[in-house]
């Protein structure tokens, strides 16, 4: 089998070479010609729509130079196996009946329950996944695309019905099917319901349920429907069949457990046993994977986390996590499960909203089984440095759905949040009101005043502000304001943020350190010293911390300045054309943040690039008009790197930007 269009197009030449065509446009067109099969494709339809508005003369030259491209791959009588036949008025790819997979996936589906283990490994996605197909032709190729996809639904069905025992091969094909399946589309019911009878198959009843309930999740967060009852009768078998094991048993009732009034009315999350689908060799790392990720996310103050002892009581029990939410208090549920297979371990995990079900977050580990405990401590760190931002998402758009009238100083904080994070100067500011009236309702909210500390600097170092020095004093007045903020680490992050844009490095550093003794996995702390290293003329230092802030939190809306701050490090220590590679991605992603523009000028302009220095310069004058490069060398962000600061001031004359 040399041609593969299931999950990307791969094709391998008559010496096992991989084929590169010339154009994306012959390798669509050849995927075309696989798709047709023997009857092939009449040229001027093929003309019409690979080459639409070039005229019939134009369209069909641009077809000959595709066609002699694939030719020359595949010559006439150079390779019996494959080659293209045509004549004036179609054209046609013959090939082998076992050259390509989606041939192949037709014949194996035809032949009967023997081979569809066969055909389900064939599967590695849908027709030219995560190839870019040009707009207009995606109406050619999606016909296909949604056939084989239902073939392959109806394909994990069949398979998981006749499966022969657990641990078969047929199951582990049914299961990697399955698995494919939901990555594009996780509202896939086949592929629910395939998994929830492999689970049960295994006599892993809660699981099984378990998946029947993200099932049910999903469909309500993307469709806003209920399971099609095919799926909610398998769930009712599953609960019939799983006896006392899916409630909790009479003799371990679980109690409603009090908890105390945490300050400001913080979110609590609680910690599940994770589900192990392996042997009972692998009980003990399913429970030390939960036991980090609650120690890791114990961590972040932002949230109250319900002791390991009292999630445990549910081990061994399928619940509703809205039952969890009452009995244990909690806002938000993290589940999982563990499996391994040969020497590799795969830890799936997500974050659950205990009143609506909704699923908040959820990824997927893997890890060699040697390096047991090193992948045990990573996945504690990523998944707290991933829920973080998943809860604090989940907080803001509540507090968004309450009368002003009931606002409190928690929930005026939360409304703030998704503008704070220095993007334009009139989302800045409308961080700057709610902030200041939660202070209103508590004056001493220290993140309240660490976070308003944050705004004003950022008004200050992005030069929204007419006096930025007049910003700068406003930042270190809210600082002091902030007072005891010691066992807070996103407001030591905040203050500690303000201070560095103050240029105060050293008092700035001992905030942040601060900040990430008490949680090492604080994605904006990382960031911020990150950014500190780079103001003390120690850049060499930052990429780590920022690829460590990036590692925790790749999500995270501040993700485009922990970019640009690894982008600045490169620039500085000399690798100009990463730098401006990644100025060019952060300005494509988020054109609407000028920052972006003024570095681009600058390391441009430092690489000899002036055709887009000039033009990244005239974009920041466009947005920024009373941009000048002196009022920008004045910012004591440069205070520690004054050579570095007339580099860039000099590159930024080149680029055309006025020095006054």
């Amino acid at each position: 089998m040399r041609i593969r269009l299931l999950g990307g197009l791969e094709v391998t030449s008559a010496e096992g070479q991989p084929v590169r065509f010339a154009t994306r446009k012959s390798a669509l067109l050849f995927a075309a010609l696989v798709l047709a099969g023997p009857r092939g494709h009449q040229r001027e339809l093929l003309s019409e729509a690979f080459w639409p508005g070039r005229g019939d003369a134009q369209s069909r030259n641009s077809l000959r130079q595709a066609l002699a491209d694939i030719r020359r791959w595949f010559p006439a009588g150079g390779d019996a196996a494959i080659s293209i036949e045509g004549d004036q008025e179609t054209v046609a790819l013959t090939a082998g009946p076992d050259e390509a997979d989606i041939w192949l996936f037709e014949r194996k589906l035809a032949e009967g329950t023997a081979d569809l283990a066969f055909a389900a490994e064939l599967y590695r996605g849908d027709v030219l996944a995560g190839e870019a197909i040009p707009d207009g032709l995606d109406e050619w190729f999606r016909p296909h695309q949604v056939r084989y996809r239902q073939k392959a639904l109806q394909l994990v069905e069949r398979l998981s019905l006749a499966l022969p025992e657990a641990g078969s091969a047929d199951e582990t094909a049914c299961e990697r099917l399955a698995e494919t399946l939901l990555a594009p589309d996780p509202t896939a019911e086949a592929a629910h319901r395939a998994l929830m009878r492999i689970h049960a198959a295994k006599g892993h009843e809660n699981a099984a349920l378990r998946q029947f309930e993200s099932c049910r999740a999903l469909l309500r967060k993307h469709l806003d429907v209920e399971p099609e009852a095919q799926t909610n009768a398998l769930a009712a078998a599953l609960q019939t069949c799983g006896g006392n094991r899916l409630t909790a048993s009479a003799h371990e009732p679980h109690r409603p457990i009090s908890t105390a009034a945490r300050p400001h009315d913080q979110p609590s999350v609680a910690v599940m046993p994770f589900d192990n689908l392996g042997g009972a060799d692998d009980e003990y790392f399913a429970d030390g994977v939960v036991e980090e990720i609650s120690a890791a996310l114990s961590r972040v103050r932002d949230f109250f986390v319900i002791a390991r002892q009292s999630a445990f009581t549910y081990k061994g029990h399928f619940v509703d996590v809205r039952e969890v939410g009452r009995e244990l208090g909690v806002a938000y549920v993290v589940e999982g499960t563990v499996r391994r297979g040969g020497n590799r371990l795969r830890i799936s995990v997500q974050l659950v909203d205990a009143e609506t079900r909704a699923q908040l977050w959820s990824e997927r580990y893997e890890g060699a089984i040697e390096d047991v405990f090193e992948f045990q401590d990573r996945i504690a760190a990523q998944v707290a440095g991933a829920i973080h931002p998943a809860i604090r998402g989940a907080e803001i758009e509540l507090a968004k759905r309450k009368p002003p009238t009931s606002l409190r100083a928690y929930d005026l904080v939360m409304r703030a949040y998704p503008n704070i994070w220095g993007r334009r100067k009139d989302t800045n500011d409308q961080a700057i009101e709610p902030l200041k009236n939660a202070i209103g309702v508590d004056p001493a909210y220290g993140r309240a005043h660490a976070l308003l500390a944050w705004c004003h600097a950022s008004n200050a170092a992005y030069l929204w502000a007419e006096h930025p020095e007049n910003e700068l004093e406003e930042a270190r007045a809210a600082v002091e304001a902030a007072g005891s903020i010691g066992d807070d680490p996103t407001a030591l992050a905040a203050a500690g943020s303000a201070l560095s844009m103050c240029g105060e490095q050293e008092r700035a550093t001992t905030f942040i350190e601060r900040a990430l003794a008490l949680d090492p996995n604080n994605a904006w702390a990382w960031a911020r010293h990150g950014w500190i290293a780079i103001y003390k003329d120690e850049a060499a230092r930052a990429p780590e911390r920022f690829q460590r802030a990036m590692t925790l939190s790749p999500m995270d809306p501040f993700a485009f300045n922990m970019r640009l701050g690894m982008a600045t490090a490169l620039a500085e220590t000399g690798s100009l054309s990463q730098a401006v590679a990644i100025a060019r991605e952060v300005i494509a992603a988020h054109p609407d943040i000028i920052m972006s523009y003024r570095y681009l000028a600058a390391w441009s302009a430092m690489s000899g690039d002036l055709e887009t220095a000039r033009w990244a310069a005239q974009k920041l004058l466009t947005a920024q008009p009373g941009f000048t490069i002196e009022r920008y060398r004045s910012l004591p962000i440069f205070r520690n790197t004054p050579k570095w600061a007339d580099q860039v001031a000099e590159a930024l004359i080149q680029a055309g930007l006025p020095e006054r």
